[in-house]
């Protein structure tokens, strides 16, 4: 098991509504708990503002300011790599209907840019996840209001059936006991809808068999997790992650089969 090699984001987010909130991130690197005070502290040194350049508005694009700076207000300028992306960017509404992982453009001098459009009005929260230079593992978010028409609440609910079918595909989800604060397994097993022939020949998606975000239902608890079998190309992705509370949670699967990337959600409840 690769498991020095896991890299697991969890952040649980309080007022969500102002700029780039700070956040309690843990990484599972086993280094122990000053190397995990350490890096914490690294992260709540780093500021981020989101600023769009209009109120934002269902089925527009809103060009999206986001720009780092440290704790003394000077510009982050230098930012490492991480699956082949300088930021990553989730985006989801609040009742977790709603989910889109996007990269925006790195600018220089500390800007990131991108134009989401989002499908409806109502509240949505963006995750900011990045890594400054010689820094730890960041991510900062903001809440915010989309003007336009309003949907229904989707309530959250419980899976009953742990297998779907998503862009021809059959992907059946399988996890150890969920409960709070230890490691669990998370499985995907992807098949050929129609042939039900285990698909083995999934192509990296940002340079990993793919990847998995889990968000609890009030958006405060945040989990962006790596697979443990980073090399592989299926039928199987394995990821390790613990969930800091308990609650409902949904998880959505990224994954990509001859140049088109799928993904699949699943609800759990941890308890």
């Amino acid at each position: 098991m690769k498991k020095l090699m896991l890299i697991l984001s969890t952040i649980t987010l309080i007022g969500l509504s102002g700029c780039g909130n700070n956040g309690h991130h843990t990484e599972s690197n086993h280094h122990g708990m000053n190397h995990e005070k350490k890096e914490k502290e690294k992260e709540k040194q780093t500021k981020v503002s989101f600023t769009f350049n209009q109120n934002p508005k269902s089925g527009e694009n809103s060009e999206l300011a986001i720009k780092v700076k440290d704790s003394e207000g000077k510009t982050i300028k230098d930012f490492e790599v991480e699956h082949e992306k300088l930021m990553h960017l989730i985006v989801v509404s609040n009742d977790l209907s709603y989910f889109d992982h996007i990269h925006p453009e790195y600018k220089g001098d500390g800007l990131f840019t991108i134009a989401p459009n989002f499908p409806s009005g109502g509240k949505y929260t963006l995750y900011a996840d990045f890594v400054p230079k010689d820094s730890a593992k960041t991510v900062k978010t903001k809440t915010i209001q989309v003007l336009g028409s309003e949907r229904s609440p989707v309530v959250l609910k419980e899976d009953q059936h742990q297998t779907k079918v998503v862009a021809g595909k059959e992907i059946s989800f399988k996890t150890d006991e969920l409960t709070t604060n230890k490691d669990i397994t998370l499985s995907f097993t992807i098949k050929d809808e129609k042939s039900k022939k285990p698909i083995r020949n999934l192509q990296p998606y940002l340079g990993a068999i793919g990847h998995v975000v889990a968000i609890s239902e009030d958006t405060k608890n945040y989990l962006h997790v790596h697979p443990m079998n980073e090399d592989s190309t299926g039928p199987e992705a394995k990821f390790m992650t613990s969930f800091p509370k308990s609650g409902m949670y949904k998880i959505w699967g990224q994954f990509q089969q001859n140049g088109q990337k799928f993904t699949v959600d699943f609800t759990v409840k941890v308890k």
